[in-house]
């Protein structure tokens, strides 16, 4: 089964994918996207869905460290909503406290100056929640 893993941010979409047997999970881009003015960038991604031929999407959950649920875990399953919605697949909810602080150590570890880290940090975080969530439910 063939996942696409999505960190949802209220200005992009980080964008990873499942390789084919669902192991391992590559990044893809970053979709821009304006909660505000109510452009998820839906249309990019169906683009995406098709071209890998999606059958199931793994949404970031960023709950509070106590475990609740705030604003913007309600947004990424207002989100994953809008997904199911449109497209008829399931998502599923990956926890990802600290996904973002994690990607943003190992970029650093790696030496990628700032401005480059800012370009590629909500895909490496997607990596991260997809690949998390591939761990958890092995195929």
């Amino acid at each position: 089964m063939r996942y696409l893993g999505l960190d949802v941010g209220s200005k992009t979409v980080g964008v990873a994918v499942s390789d084919p047997f669902g192991w391992t999970a590559q990044g893809v881009e970053i979709i821009p996207i304006d909660e505000e003015l109510e452009e998820f960038g839906l249309d990019r991604l169906g683009e995406l869905i098709a071209e890998y031929n999606v059958e199931a999407l793994v949404l970031g959950l960023p709950k509070n460290m106590n475990n609740s649920i705030g604003p913007r875990a309600e947004a990424s399953q207002k989100y994953g909503q809008l997904v199911i919605d449109r497209f008829d697949l399931p998502v599923f909810y990956q926890d990802e406290r600290l996904t973002t602080v994690q990607a943003e150590r190992m970029l650093i570890a790696n030496d990628v100056s700032r401005k480059k880290r800012k370009k590629v940090i909500d895909k490496l975080a997607a990596v991260l929640i997809l690949q998390n969530y591939l761990d958890a439910h092995p195929s």
